[in-house]
């Protein structure tokens, strides 16, 4: 049971449909339907991923990588992204285990 209908009313619905729009438009009228659930998607993403952007201050990942890496002495200016990150990391552990 669907929202409260039954197989007789959901029967009698798809005969409406196809009355009213025809079997040619139908198919577009879903293939519609579904690209619009997509795009819906894809902006509830954008924005989500907007969100996370705003809280750290609008800088992209990368962008935050480099700050870390300024911070603990690295140049990033040429520097593999995983590379860096390895070093940034291991750079950080040691300058926490020598304040401890």
């Amino acid at each position: 049971m669907i929202g409260g209908l039954g197989p007789l009313e959901l029967t009698i619905l798809v005969g409406l449909f196809f009355i009213l729009f025809g079997a040619e438009r139908l198919p577009k009228m879903a293939n519609a339907l579904g690209r619009s659930k997509g795009q819906f998607q894809k902006g509830l993403a954008d924005t989500s991923r907007t969100i996370t952007d705003l809280e750290a201050d609008g800088r992209t990942p990368s962008q935050l990588l480099a700050q870390r890496a300024r911070v603990v002495g690295l140049d990033p200016a040429g520097m593999d992204v995983s590379e860096l990150e390895r070093k940034v990391t291991a750079l950080e552990s040691m300058d926490s285990s020598a304040e401890e």
